[in-house]
């Protein structure tokens, strides 16, 4: 039987990340215009893996997917693995500018998911100069409160699995079955209390309901695309932002928060055209 090899590179880096040294995993495929992709909450780059394996994506773009510090294999900075961990804006959005600077990428485009599509809101009102494009899927300005998350670590609880149902009864019921255990999957292997720490950005620090009207989409395009079946960032939610800020938003139809994961061909197919209109503007 012949063994199918995937195009997709993995490696290693140490870079500084406010004031410490963190040894981060990425990796790519392709090449051309940097597209970095940004992973949910409690997960890992291996979301990305249709778009790191897709030969139309790939031969226009330099795709780089890496794991946030503490997720995947990139792990926590030396001397904080005991630290209580929780996700800033400040601290989220240092960690996307220092592996743009530490892989010397020039105004890549940035394409977040969930924690990503609220991120990449931010650094388009912070640093807009530093982005050729910005892409938010499950994107929205803030989200209310719908379940205690208390729950994603307990001592009595395993939180493996937990977190693993929290994603399941995100995706859609439409997506194909395998994708969905895979995503699943990967929400069961976080560390402890990650999954948790990381919704404290989506669910306060990170709010920026204040500041959309601020965020000039004329100095960095944004496109925003939003799988119909999620009840944690609805359609609604996001048409919402995309009045606020002036720009249009795609409907993905019979996905749900995972769209690049859970429905990973359907995805592409939504993707590959928002990728050309940032290639040809």
């Amino acid at each position: 039987m012949t063994m199918r090899v995937e195009p997709i590179i993995g490696r290693y880096g140490h870079m500084e990340i406010e004031g410490r040294t963190h040894r981060v995993y990425w990796e790519e495929a392709g090449e051309g215009v940097p597209l970095v992709c940004l992973h949910t909450a409690g997960a890992d780059g291996r979301q990305y893996r249709a778009v790191l394996n897709d030969p139309e994506v790939t031969a226009h773009h330099r795709v780089i997917v890496f794991d946030m510090p503490r997720h995947g294999k990139s792990s926590p900075a030396p001397g904080t693995v005991d630290d209580a961990y929780a996700l800033t804006s400040d601290a989220y959005a240092a960690q996307i500018l220092a592996v743009c600077d530490a892989l010397e990428l020039d105004r890549p485009v940035v394409m977040g998911c969930s924690i990503g599509g609220r991120i990449v809101l931010h650094l388009a009102h912070r640093h807009p100069e530093r982005f050729r494009a910005l892409i938010g899927l499950q994107s929205s300005d803030h989200v209310a409160p719908y379940y205690d998350t208390a729950w994603l670590h307990r001592p009595d609880v395993h939180g493996g699995e937990v977190c693993g149902a929290v994603a399941y009864g995100l995706m859609a019921p439409q997506s194909p079955e395998a994708e969905r255990d895979e995503t699943r999957w990967h929400y069961m292997q976080g560390g402890p209390g990650v999954f948790r720490g990381d919704l404290w950005f989506y669910k306060v620090d990170g709010d920026i309901s204040g500041q959309v009207a601020e965020i000039d989409v004329a100095k960095c395009p944004i496109h925003l695309l939003t799988g119909s079946y999620d009840y944690s960032c609805t359609p609604d939610d996001t048409r919402d932002l995309a009045r606020r800020l002036g720009v249009e938003m795609t409907e993905m139809e019979g996905m749900g928060h995972f769209p690049m994961s859970e429905n990973p061909e359907r995805f592409l197919d939504y993707l590959r055209p928002v990728l050309r209109t940032i290639r040809e503007g």
